[in-house]
């Protein structure tokens, strides 16, 4: 009877040991799954965080090269207006300077017309005599020659008349001229 008494308690205490360490297996087991848990929940967020920032960063990169590129059109829509403003402002002085400069106004293909029933009579025979003048000038050096004495024999009366015109000295530089004699004789 002690014998079977002895196996017994040898029998319930292995049997206790084994569920101990059946027991101790399953927590071990359940601890390694938290863990592993919790570690790949860990690593899904530090994901989802990374994610966020690269998002984060795509925009603000997007927003700088968005900004950059309207400062860089309004630059150049500014420098185009500059350039715009600063051919107006050269064509409004050339203008200003043609009128200044030209008998009649401005010497422009519309205004022609209206500038030439401006001009009197003498004008526009003026503007023949220049013309022939001009001609005159270009085929040779000074007027004076023999040579051109007899071209203006060839030229009409009316041209050889203003050319004797405007060969001729006018009151105004022969006064400019006694009054530079003047001057040097004191």
């Amino acid at each position: 009877m002690l014998r079977t008494e002895e196996r017994q308690r040898l029998a319930r205490e292995r049997r206790e040991e084994r569920e101990k360490q059946h027991a101790a297996k399953e927590t071990q087991i359940l601890e390694k799954e938290r863990k592993a848990k919790l570690q790949y929940e860990k690593q899904l967020e530090e994901r989802q965080r990374k994610l966020k920032e690269m998002k984060q960063k795509e925009e603000q990169r997007r927003a700088a090269v968005e900004e950059k590129r309207k400062q860089k059109i309004e630059e150049e829509k500014e420098r185009y207006e500059a350039v715009l403003h600063r051919t107006l402002e050269r064509s409004q002085r050339l203008e200003t300077r043609q009128k200044r400069w030209s008998w009649g106004g401005s010497v422009t293909p519309d205004s022609e017309g209206k500038t030439a029933s401006k001009r009197s009579p003498s004008t526009a025979s003026l503007k023949q005599a220049e013309a022939a003048v001009s001609k005159c000038l270009s085929s040779s050096g000074a007027l004076l020659n023999a040579s051109d004495r007899t071209r203006r024999s060839q030229l009409s009366p009316l041209d050889s008349s203003v050319i004797s015109r405007l060969l001729a000295p006018t009151q105004a530089s022969l006064a400019r001229s006694k009054s530079a004699a003047t001057l040097s004789a004191d």
